[in-house]
């Protein structure tokens, strides 16, 4: 499971970074979802080697242009690009309107359908080896957090087990293997029982805007990873607060309290440069987090990409 960064920074681009998009990439094959698509997404992924062919589907986390302005444009190049499988939007309501005036105003005619998932309701929604479940946040809009969970789990059969309950070796043993439930002497047997998983579950949570943190307690269960916003520093946390953002002692802090092993943040207003010795900069975020923090701290830049493997480990990838 990969994390693929195609935008960094907060409200603006800069020169350096471009608005909110974060690709996460499936471990087999070249599956991969959208979480938020500020303007200029799609030229973000021209430098990558994504295609809009194998995209599942895309989730915007809430209506501010800096996460969705991008969602028309990408449409239309997957459109003129060949693409003829359906494609699944999660996203607030506001969305669905939006995007269909703006078809209907510029006239694009899409070849392929678009299926809306509302995450106003707080959904659930499986996509083959991947379970996507949808947490409130808080901010200015309504707002969203996508928590990513693998479902197909390296497992070998609790032969032991299966014994002592008599079932014998052959068509059940097999089922029970790929994860089907089987009825055997008129008892339902649940394939979870009589499997030896070799790993947790990887799970993965990407969230929108939010200036409550601890709003994720439930999400961050089990999760190996968070992606956060930190869009300022504790220097600015009324600013933070009067528009709905975090600061990075207040996320780290979090991420603390529920001992997550690898924290993200991302979402950098374009006041923190890259150059460390400007007041202020990208390091004033990542010191402040440092001190309240102790797990891995990654901040996010453009094209930063990162993998989670099947033992939990999180790290950069080399070279990009």
């Amino acid at each position: 499971m990969n994390l693929l960064f195609l935008g960094t920074s907060a409200g603006v681009p800069t020169k350096t970074r471009n608005v909110s998009g974060i690709a996460l990439r499936e471990s087999q094959g070249k599956g991969w979802y959208l979480i938020d698509c500020g303007e200029g997404t799609q030229h973000q992924v021209l430098h990558t080697k994504l295609s809009f062919h194998s995209l599942k589907t895309i989730l915007i986390t809430h209506e501010h242009g800096d996460h969705c302005y991008g969602l028309p444009g990408i449409l239309a190049s997957a459109g003129m690009g060949g693409r003829k499988a359906p494609l699944t939007i999660v996203a607030p309501a506001g969305i669905k309107a939006w995007l269909e005036a703006t078809c209907e105003a510029t006239q694009l005619c899409l070849p392929f359908a678009l299926k809306f998932i509302d995450s106003d309701e707080l959904p659930s929604v499986a996509f083959g080896s991947m379970a996507i479940t949808t947490f409130r946040l808080s901010h200015r809009a309504p707002s969203y957090a996508y928590g990513f969970t693998e479902t197909k789990v390296d497992a070998a059969l609790d032969v032991d087990k299966l014994a002592q309950k008599g079932i014998p070796r052959g068509r059940l043993w097999g089922q029970l293997k790929q994860g089907v439930d089987v009825e055997f002497a008129g008892e339902r047997l649940k394939s979870h029982d009589y499997l030896i998983f070799k790993h947790k579950p990887r799970k993965v949570v990407v969230a929108g805007d939010n200036d409550q943190p601890d709003l994720l307690f439930e999400a961050c269960k089990g999760a190996q990873v968070l992606v956060h916003e930190a869009t300022y520093t504790e220097e600015m946390a009324q600013k933070a607060g009067d528009v709905g953002h975090s600061y990075a002692k207040l996320v780290a802090a979090f991420a603390e309290t529920v001992q997550l092993p690898n924290l993200v943040l991302t979402h950098f207003s374009p006041r923190y440069q890259l150059n460390l010795k400007a007041t202020p900069s990208i390091e004033d975020i990542r010191k402040e987090a440092e001190n309240a923090y102790s797990g891995s701290l990654y901040l996010a830049q453009d094209f930063g990409e990162y993998t989670l493997d099947k033992a939990g480990h999180f790290t950069e990838v080399a070279g990009k």
